[in-house]
Formats: C-alpha cells, structure tokens, sequence
C-alpha cells in the first residue's frame, strides 16, 4: 500500500513540476502561417495564419511577404488590422502583383505582426511576433 501511495505522490508531483513548464512553451503572442498560398488568374497572391497579441497602444498590423526560390526579393502580400486583445485570429492577406513575380511552388513567407506605439513625434515600431515558413502556392483556390 505504502508503495501505491508513494508512486501517487511521485506521479503528481511530475505532474505539477512539469504544468508550469508546459504552459511556458506555449508563447503568450505568435503568428502562423498556412501550409497554402494561392496565386488567382490576375496575379492576386492570398497568405493566411493566425496570430495572437496581448497588448497594445497603438494600431496594430499583420504584414506578409513572400519569397520564391534562390532570390533574395521579397513581395509584400497586403496587411491585416489586428486585434490584440489575448485571443487567438485569423489573418488573410491579399494583394494583386505583376504577372509572374510570384508562381505556383515553393515559396518562403514571412509575417510579423507589428505595432506602431506612439512615441513623440513618430511612432515607434514593436514587434510582437514574426515568423518565417516555407509554403505551396498553388494557382485558384
């Protein structure tokens, strides 16, 4: 009996060590980005994610581009208004580029979620998040 209650004991106090840990490597703000991109007929290019920010006070933007291949040119893909309330969204950014810039395949897409903080005269940039992930485009959708 005693050896049933010593490994109880043990069991929940790895549990209870290991929670605080647990909670830790989830992180209070991020963004994602979603495995697929579409490229439409016009060339319009649409990114997708989610993000999540606690605080802000200033307005608060999803920005996203896109890179494709050995280059080092990156597209800016639109921007999102965000909310940074705690919570977790969505973010979809679109944005017509010239014909052929970006094609269906692998891509590299960056998105950061950005807040311009009122500071003096000009605002001051906080960055919240960023992330950078390899992606399909593919064409419709």
């Amino acid at each position: 009996m005693h050896v049933r209650s010593a490994t109880g004991a043990v069991v929940g106090a790895a549990l209870l060590l290991a929670a605080p840990a647990a909670l830790a490597a989830e992180p209070l703000e991020f963004v994602t980005v979603d495995p697929v991109g579409s490229i439409a007929e016009d060339g319009t290019v649409t990114v997708s994610g989610t993000f999540r920010c606690v605080d802000s006070s200033g307005p608060v933007i999803v920005s996203s581009s896109v890179r494709q291949g050995d280059s080092a040119v990156r597209r800016g893909v639109g921007g999102t208004v965000a909310l940074c309330d705690g919570a977790e969204h969505t973010w979809k950014n679109t944005d017509k580029l010239p014909a052929g810039s970006v094609v269906p395949g692998a891509a590299e897409v960056e998105a950061t979620v950005m807040e311009l903080r009122p500071r003096g005269l000009l605002p001051e940039p906080h960055f919240h998040a960023t992330r950078q992930k390899d992606i399909t485009m593919v064409t419709g959708r």
